[in-house]
C-alpha cells in the first residue's frame, strides 16, 4: 500500500501542480517536529509532506472522520480527525503528544476551518488559534521543534462543489457549516512552499509555562510563527 508521502506526491502530479520549495535546509531531519502552516486548500497537506519529505500526521476537522469515503482517505494519509467538541481539546492533546513522543511529525493548521470555507487571499492569514503553542509547551517532548511553513499560491483555480450546509449533516456542532453559500475548493496550479526558521522548545520556556507567565510564553510562540509565515508569504508572492 502506498505511504502517505507517496500518495501526496502522486496527487500533486495528478493535479499538474508546479511546486517550488525554498529553504529546505532549515528542516529538522531527526526528532519530533510540529509543522505549522497557513491553510486554504485540501492540497496543503500534500504540499507540506512533499516539502519536508516525510510523513506528517495532521490534525483535521471532526467531520472528515464522519464522511465514509473521506474518512478512509484521511486515514490513509495518516491524519487524525478531531473529536466532537466536548472531547476535542483533550483528545487532540492526547493523540498529538503520543505521536510527538515517538519522534513523528505532526501538522497543525492554526487558522482552523474558516479559511477553508470562506475563500481568503493567498497572502493573508487569519488569527492563529493557541492550541499548537499549548501542545508544544505541555507535551514535555525532548528536542521538539516547531517549524513554520508558508504556502504561497501564485496561480489557482476555484470551484464550489457543494453547499456548506451539507457538512452540517456530519458535524452539526460547527457554526461555520450553518450558513448559506457553497464550500470553495482551491486547486493550486503554481505554488511556492517556503520553510521558516524552526524554533526548539527550551526547558526555560516550559518552566515559564505556569502561573502569570504562561500567557506570555504562549503568545510569544504564536506571534513568532504567525510573523514568520506572514513574512514568508510576502516574499513568496513577489
Amino acid at each position: 500500500m502506498p505511504t502517505p508521502l507517496i500518495i501526496s506526491q502522486q496527487l500533486l502530479t495528478l493535479f499538474g501542480t508546479r511546486t517550488f520549495f525554498y529553504h529546505q535546509d532549515r528542516i529538522p531531519h531527526d526528532g519530533a517536529v510540529l509543522v505549522v502552516s497557513n491553510h486554504r486548500s485540501f492540497m496543503d497537506a500534500f504540499l507540506l509532506m512533499a516539502a519536508i519529505d516525510r510523513p506528517i500526521r495532521f490534525a483535521c476537522h471532526h467531520y472528515m472522520g464522519q464522511v465514509p469515503v473521506l474518512r478512509d482517505f484521511v486515514a490513509r494519509l495518516g491524519c487524525f480527525p478531531l473529536d466532537a467538541p466536548n472531547q476535542r481539546q483533550q483528545g487532540f492533546f492526547h493523540q498529538a503528544t503520543q505521536l510527538l513522543q515517538t519522534r513523528q511529525a505532526v501538522g497543525i493548521f492554526p487558522e482552523g476551518a474558516q479559511p477553508m470555507v470562506q475563500l481568503t487571499s493567498p497572502y493573508e492569514t487569519s488569527k492563529f488559534h493557541r492550541g499548537f503553542a499549548h501542545l508544544a509547551l505541555r507535551s514535555s517532548v525532548q528536542d521538539l521543534a516547531i517549524l513554520p511553513v508558508a504556502i504561497a499560491s501564485h496561480s489557482e483555480t476555484t470551484s464550489s462543489p457543494f453547499p456548506l450546509k451539507m457538512l452540517s449533516l456530519f458535524d452539526p456542532s460547527e457554526p461555520l457549516f450553518d450558513q448559506s453559500g457553497w464550500h470553495p475548493m482551491v486547486i493550486y496550479q503554481c505554488v511556492n512552499i517556503l520553510v521558516g526558521r524552526p524554533i526548539w522548545i527550551s526547558p526555560t520556556q516550559r518552566q515559564s509555562y505556569q502561573g502569570k507567565q504562561a500567557k506570555t510564553v504562549v503568545t510569544d510562540l504564536i506571534t513568532y510563527c504567525q510573523t514568520e509565515i506572514d513574512d514568508l508569504l510576502r516574499y513568496g508572492l513577489n
